[in-house]
Order: C-alpha cells, then structure tokens, then sequence
C-alpha cells in the first residue's frame, strides 16, 4: 500500500546506513594501531622521533596514537598513556620509559593483554619486561665523549663536573659510566644503574636533560669548584645551559664540554665552539624500525625480539689524533637520522 512506501524506503535507508557504519568499522579494524609514548613533547630529540614515526606510521596506511610524560620522569603520564593507547585498539606501543622500574607494571599488563611493547632509546628495567629495544649503546656513547675529553685535556689534572639525568635511570647511567670508562676512571659495568664516582668529579648534578636546570646546575658547581676543566653532560639542552652558565662566568674558554645525541640544534653548537664534541645517535631510526616492526606484527603476528643497536658516531669540529670522529658537515648531514 502506498502507505507503507516511506516505511519500507526509511528500513532501507537504515539498513544502508549500517552497513555503511559496518564496512567503515572494519576499514578501521584494519587499519594497524600504533602507540608512540615520549618522555616529553618538548625535548627536541622525542620531538624528532614522533615526527618521524608519524611519517613511517601515514606511510605504511597505520594509524599513530602520541602521548608523552609532562616532564622527564613523569612515569603516571605515561602510564595513563599507555592505558589510553590500549582502550584505542593499540596492539604495539612503542615507549621510552621515564622511569624503567616503575613503568614495569603497566607494560606487563599491555603484554598480558597481546600488546607488543618495544623499548625506544631506554631500556626497561629489567631490559627483558620489554618485547624488544631499538637503541643507541649509551655505554659506547659515553665511551667515545669520555675518550675525547680525556685527549682534549692534554694531559692536565682533570677537573670533572658530570651533569646527569636523575639518580637510578639506566640511560643516564650508562653515558655517565661510559664516559669514566672513556676517561680511564673507574667506572661501574655497563648494566649497572648506579653512577659512578671518582675524585676528578668535583661535582656532580642532576639536569634532567632540561637547558634551564643544567645552567642552574653548573651555576652551581662553579660556585664549589670554579677551576673546572671538563664538563660531561647528559644531552645537548644540558651542555647548552652549562655553557651559559660558564660564559656568564667568564669561564667559558679552556672548559671541554661534551655531550651526547648529536641533534641539529647540538652540532650547531658544536660548529660554534660551545660543546666540544657529542656522540649522535639516531631517534628517526629508532622510530621507523618501531613502526615497522609494528606493522610486521598486525600482519603476520611475529613479534620482534632482543636488541637492536641503533649506532652512535662521535662528532666533533676539533678532530684528535686516535680518536675516530666524523666533522661537523657529517653531523649536519645526519643530524636526527636524515640518512
């Protein structure tokens, strides 16, 4: 009956409307769910790293899901995130944990549930709470700057200020300890999350890899031990704010500072004299293996496994006899993993 008609077309129109809504639910389904959680969203080497997992992730028609901590070891922010990502339908969360012990839980719960979680920079603790790393040796890294600072000295008594991360995080230890090794000081093993100490360290802070508390910090060291001759700092914010601190000092000329992560902003500072060398590792690398071997899950179900270095090379504009180092031209062009 004519009546009917609007019925009839309306239960049709419905039907359509959900099949559309079925087809797009399971365009969505798959579609591959990638979680990226940063330490910050402000540090330039995360910031660089989410950039490039954007990339690989639009690339390989995934969709990427961003959190970070609100400051260097923020572990709660991260693991809201991770509980965030899961909820979205992420099944591998890539991560640099803040805090390595404390975030250990939370990873577990992502892995009980078939989230591949993989490590990017920083290692868990312990290192296998991880499905995989992807990262630079930061015990090899602190190995080339130490190296370095010990042949730019040129024999003189050494006069060491070490600005660290914060006590207990394994990157932080391990460049920390590298470089003694370097130096040839004393130095705890590689897997040790204890730093290091020695004499020649007349002074030793935390930065939290932040420009602003490495000035603070080195303000500081100098009001203790103004004769500094080497200054080690965790990354190139913290080396920045160092060298404020000792050209607002007059002090600046005669301090080797060195450094580690080789981002753009950092070897410009190298080219311009203010760190004296840095170990650069490669964050665009960290990210696009992650997300590769993202994909590689979603498709075959193969998880990835173990460790996968990343490499670090030494980059300076002041190249020493025995120590192997690539020029301020390299590091430009390989600044954040162009290449």
């Amino acid at each position: 009956m004519p009546a009917q008609r609007p019925v009839l077309s309306i239960a049709a129109t419905a039907l359509a409307a959900a099949a559309m809504l079925g087809a797009a639910a399971t365009a969505n389904a798959a579609e591959p769910v990638i979680g990226l959680i940063t330490k910050t969203d402000t540090n330039p080497f995360f910031v660089k790293m989410k950039e490039g997992a954007t990339e690989a992730a639009k690339a390989k028609k995934a969709r990427l899901i961003a959190g970070a901590g609100k400051a260097d070891g923020d572990n709660a922010g991260q693991v809201t995130a991770m509980e965030n990502m899961i909820a979205a339908g992420a099944k591998t969360i890539l991560i640099t944990p803040s805090d390595a012990k404390a975030i250990v839980p939370a990873i577990k719960k992502a892995r009980d549930r078939g989230v591949m979680v993989i490590a990017l920079d920083s290692p868990a603790d312990p290192a296998d709470a991880t499905d995989a790393l992807f990262a630079t040796n930061n015990y090899t890294a602190g190995v080339l700057i130490g190296q370095y600072a010990k042949a730019a000295l040129g024999g003189k008594p050494a006069r060491i200020v070490t600005l660290d991360l914060f006590p207990g995080h394994p990157v932080g230890a391990q460049r920390h300890n590298g470089f003694l090794k370097g130096f040839g000081l004393p130095a705890p093993e590689a897997k040790s999350n204890e730093l290091g100490s020695d004499p020649a360290i007349v002074c030793q802070a935390d930065s939290y890899g932040d420009q602003a508390k490495g000035q603070t910090a080195m303000e500081n060291c100098l009001q203790k031990s103004p004769d500094v001759n080497v200054v080690y700092t965790i990354n190139e914010p913290a080396a920045a704010g160092a060298y404020n601190a000792l050209k607002k000092a007059g002090k600046e000329k005669g301090v080797v500072i060195v450094s580690v992560d080789g981002g753009c902003q950092g070897i410009r500072d190298v080219k311009a004299g203010k760190i004296a060398a840095t170990s650069q590792q490669y964050p665009l690398k960290m990210a696009s293996m992650g997300v590769d071997a993202a994909i590689e899950y979603a498709t075959s179900g193969k998880k990835a496994s173990g460790y996968v270095d990343t490499g670090v090379t030494l980059i300076t504009d002041k190249p020493l006899p025995g120590i192997d180092s690539k020029d301020v031209q390299a590091g430009t062009e390989l600044c954040w993993g162009k290449k």
